[in-house]
């Protein structure tokens, strides 16, 4: 049994972990706020710019456009999986990992290659020490999610998938439902497939329509990938705030049972003392 100073120190020690891990859920309570709000006002902005898409793009042949053209065999798919590029929020990034895991070993046999685009350092190390597909590139120190982060990634697949390297391309990410719940998912972002729609809206568009899903086109994609960078983020922040209130919990029910050692440690002296003192007398 430890002594009661070993049990002393090791009670210091937790007390120490105890305040980290309540100040790193403050600042991850303060953070998932923020990017709860986000992906919460980005959900309906994506909604309604796939109906324009649908709509403008209902009736129209696929080659009006290179990212809606659909390719006649799917052989080379790049899987874009986002994860965080900091641990301590519980198994987050294992499960999208794990997830990704599982589509590449499902899609495989069917493929010719399959290429991993990791958005977080997490995801690339976990990705390489697992062995489940080469690494193509990887964005690691991830910034805050922007339309400009996000645009630098569209840019790069868009380039991948125009030039023929990849024939899909598949985002992985976490959908975020609540800060106890964050959902793996995949998405199709590449060819881009607006949904049919039976009546669709009919949108007066000027020059023409064509000319319009040039442009269009290319924030759809943008868009998605922001989207899925919300959604990670989110993900993320709830997590770790959850982690860290276990932790915390962790930590108090772990200074109740040292306590509980120390008082018995510190009542086995007492009785020891005691013992030596009225062996004491009785040999007087």
């Amino acid at each position: 049994m430890p002594t009661l100073r070993e049990i002393r120190n090791r009670i210091t020690g937790v007390r120490k972990t105890q305040k980290i891990t309540k100040a790193m859920k403050m600042v991850s309570a303060a953070k998932f706020s923020r990017a709860q709000g986000a992906i919460e006002s980005a959900r309906p902005y994506a909604r309604k710019l796939q109906s324009v898409l649908s709509a403008v793009a209902s009736g129209m042949d696929e080659d009006v456009h290179p990212l809606l053209t659909t390719r006649e065999s799917v052989r080379r798919v790049d899987l874009v999986l986002f994860t965080s590029d900091r641990g301590l929020c519980g198994a987050y990034n294992a499960n999208i990992v794990k997830f990704a895991e599982r589509m590449v070993a499902e899609r495989r046999p069917s493929l010719e290659s399959v290429s991993i685009i990791a958005v977080g350092k997490k995801g690339s190390e976990l990705v390489r020490s697992r062995k489940i597909a080469p690494v193509e590139h990887a964005w690691i120190g991830l910034p805050a999610a922007t339309l400009e982060f996000a645009g630098e990634i569209a840019n790069f697949l868009t380039e991948r998938y125009v030039s023929g390297a990849a024939d899909e391309v598949c985002l992985v990410f976490s959908e975020f439902v609540s800060a106890l719940t964050q959902q793996p998912c995949s998405q199709v972002l590449l060819p881009m497939s607006p949904e049919k729609v039976e009546n669709p809206t009919i949108y007066s568009v000027e020059p023409s329509p064509e000319e319009l899903l040039q442009s269009l086109v290319p924030r759809a994609v943008e868009f998605g990938i922001f989207r899925a960078l919300l959604e990670n983020q989110a993900g993320e922040h709830g997590a770790r705030m959850t982690a860290m209130e276990n932790a915390t919990n962790n930590t108090q029910e772990l200074i109740r049972s040292l306590t509980l050692d120390g008082n018995k440690a510190r009542q086995a002296a007492i009785t020891a003392e005691l013992v030596e003192i009225v062996s004491g007398a009785e040999a007087l």
